[in-house]
């Protein structure tokens, strides 16, 4: 009986170790698959560029090269033709909330907080991670959950593990603001009820600092914060807003996100949320609808990133002066502006949308068409959501760009989006790391 039973075990082992090496053999082989992509415009967006009959060999998950299709002679697994089409990098979006689904009024922003559970809401973010991709948005940064704590972390791996298609993703999880200011509010409902917040408060500089570490733990890539609320127009014009966090608590975010290696993003629309931000280390700040002239030349000094988020303005400022609240209205109205101020004096101006605050099933390309209307050229558009954006997430030479050794993402349109951007709205083709996800219609 001994015997069998050690019989069987050494059999039943032979069988794992065949399966297994199989197994590996097999994906080490699809791995080493080399695919040609014909390119019939190829955009360079690192020289700004529009190459012709191009092609881009793939092996595995990168760019192996890419040469004139004159010059092709390799001998590849496939070839894809898009010779038809204009080819340039997958796009990254560097300000997105995939456990959103479109907010333009509180009650809005309730319902899904309220109604709706976590794992619901994850499955809908399932749902936002996939049109993201086949946007061809082939990254993008999720800066908070809004109340549904760490999902963004379980979107990212459900993707990174094949369950379901998505963009590359860099996650913050729940964000942080002081205590009482973000909804949802106990004054709006029975304050003998605990209701759920849409960030992690805090109070004081420990708390703060207990905070980070905790985002950290749980999988945090970013840290984001609410740095200012309350926005008003001065009578001359200028915006200001009340500070969300003493000094000692926004500096606290800020030395034990860097000491951690970490950068993180501030929510800040005037000037009281801005400097308090970039004094405390913020890399990047989210909004600036209200920045002056102060705000420009620090964050050019110090070299922050802006992420305009231009379009969810738009679309929730009729919404919102209907309740009461024309605040977006106005910024509107200034914001072209304050865009041209801080183009021409060149600040680091990436692509974010804070699409999620506005529906999925808006198009996530629409800010690109402000950008142009307010001053910059198709290409330098384009470029805030490739090579500025991979900059800002620290992937430069790695996305953003078709390159050797860059991340296979990869994306075509059927019109030049040079001479219309709009074309960008119309996204017919989809490779992310190696794999095609969208083909062409």
């Amino acid at each position: 009986m001994c015997r069998i039973f050690i019989s069987s075990k050494t059999t039943g082992m032979r069988k794992l170790f065949v399966f297994t090496t199989i197994l590996f053999l097999t994906v080490a082989s699809a791995a080493q698959k080399t695919i040609a992509i014909k390119c019939g415009k190829l955009l360079d967006t690192h020289s700004g560029q529009t190459l012709s009959n191009q092609v881009i060999l793939v092996k595995g998950n990168l760019i192996e090269n890419i040469v004139a299709a004159t010059d092709f002679k390799q001998k590849t697994d496939s070839v894809i033709d898009l010779s038809a089409y204009y080819v340039l990098p997958g796009l990254i979006d560097c300000h997105t909330h995939v456990l959103l689904q479109g907010d333009i009024t509180s009650e809005d922003y309730d319902v899904q907080l309220l109604k709706e559970s976590i794992p619901y809401r994850t499955l809908c973010a399932s749902r936002s991670a996939k049109i993201a991709l086949e946007s061809g948005f082939t990254t993008i940064r999720d800066l908070e959950t809004e109340g549904a704590l760490y999902a963004d972390v379980d979107v990212k791996k459900a993707i990174n593990n094949h369950v379901i298609p998505g963009p590359r993703m860099f996650v913050a999880t729940r964000s942080i603001n002081t205590v009482g200011h973000y909804p949802i509010t106990p004054k709006d409902y029975n304050w003998e009820l605990d209701w759920p917040k849409g960030v992690q408060e805090i109070n004081g500089a420990d708390e703060a600092r207990r905070a980070v570490r905790e985002q950290l733990a749980h999988g945090a890539d970013w840290i984001n914060i609410y740095a200012d609320r309350g926005y008003y127009k001065l009578p001359d014009g200028s915006y200001r807003s009340h500070p969300n966090f003493t000094t000692e608590e926004i500096m606290a975010v800020g030395d034990e996100t860097l000491k951690s290696g970490k950068k993180f993003a501030a929510h800040a629309v005037t000037r009281d949320g801005i400097l308090a931000a970039i004094n405390a280390g913020a890399s990047t700040i989210e909004h600036g609808f209200g920045m002056d002239d102060e705000c420009v030349q620090l964050m050019l000094k110090k070299g922050i990133y802006w992420c305009p988020t231009i379009y969810v303005c738009d679309y929730v400022a009729e919404g919102r002066a209907r309740t009461g609240s024309p605040i977006n209205k106005y910024f509107m109205e200034t914001l072209p502006a304050v865009f041209k101020k801080a183009m021409n004096a060149g600040i680091k101006i990436a692509y974010g949308t804070d699409i999620g605050g506005y529906s999925w099933d808006e198009p996530e390309a629409k800010d690109f068409e402000y950008m142009v209307k307010y001053g910059m050229t198709n290409m330098q558009a384009i470029q805030t959501a490739t090579n500025v954006a991979a900059q800002l997430l620290d992937m430069e030479g790695k996305i953003g760009e078709l390159k050797t050794g860059a991340f296979a993402d990869i994306i075509a349109v059927k019109q030049d989006p040079l001479k219309d951007i709009k074309a960008l709205e119309q996204v017919q083709w989809v490779m992310k790391d190696g794999l095609v996800y969208k083909t062409s219609k």
